[in-house]
């Protein structure tokens, strides 16, 4: 592909989540909760592990630790063994009983609605707030960026970067605000159904005419 414009980016990108938008109307977050805190908890957890496990971890969480002062007040090693099978399970562990913590004496029990306040909480980075606020809250502040969206948005070089921060600049400046949530979606979506990590089906995916990798991995098309 040729050396493209900010505007002609700009274009394609609009195509490209467009067309993502049709192909997986179903999109959401992948994480089962109820209500912020869980989500918030849900997203600590999630670090290298999938959302799988981490549901099936959170049907046990939930009735033991219904909100932020009940794991607060929970002995370390109770929380360890409800999320024993999430991985890293002991500094995961330290880092819920801190956030918790936090949210209780600092935060009145509630979880906060700002990326600063979020980004204080142990275990809670600029990912795990752009989660909380957009799905929980509504708030559109920033592009949550995790390995599908990094693999898929440098595939159709509408970034060139690997670091997470600068990847969410990238999609920030390209995709308007009112899609910032819904674009982490439509890339997982699509990193998962279709532009896999390994062997990508470039053959049956609908974005492939705007897609400059293509030929990379499919020669023939």
């Amino acid at each position: 592909m040729p050396k493209e414009s900010k505007v002609e980016l700009k274009a394609r990108t609009k195509k490209i989540f467009s067309q993502l938008q049709k192909m997986y109307p179903e999109a959401h977050c992948a994480l089962d909760y109820a209500n912020p805190f869980e989500l918030l908890a849900a997203t600590i957890l999630s670090a290298q592990c999938t959302d799988a496990r981490v549901n099936i971890i959170m049907k046990s969480f939930r009735p033991q630790f219904p909100n932020p002062k009940s794991l607060a007040d929970a002995d370390l090693k109770d929380i360890e063994e409800v999320i024993r099978t999430a991985g890293f399970f002991h500094q995961k562990a330290k880092s819920l009983k801190s956030m918790a913590t936090d949210i209780v004496e600092k935060f009145g029990g509630k979880v906060p609605q700002t990326m600063e306040e979020l980004t204080t909480l142990r275990g809670a980075g600029r990912k795990t707030a752009n989660v909380v606020l957009g799905n929980a809250f509504g708030i559109a502040e920033g592009i949550a960026v995790d390995t599908h969206v990094t693999r898929v948005a440098n595939r159709l070089k509408i970034t060139k970067h690997q670091d997470a921060v600068k990847i969410e600049k990238d999609l920030m400046e390209l995709i308007p605000k009112k899609d910032w949530t819904m674009a982490t979606h439509y890339l997982i979506s699509h990193g998962r159904k279709i532009c896999d990590a390994r062997k990508p089906k470039c053959p049956d995916c609908g974005i492939g005419e705007l897609c400059p990798s293509r030929k990379i991995y499919h020669p023939e098309l």
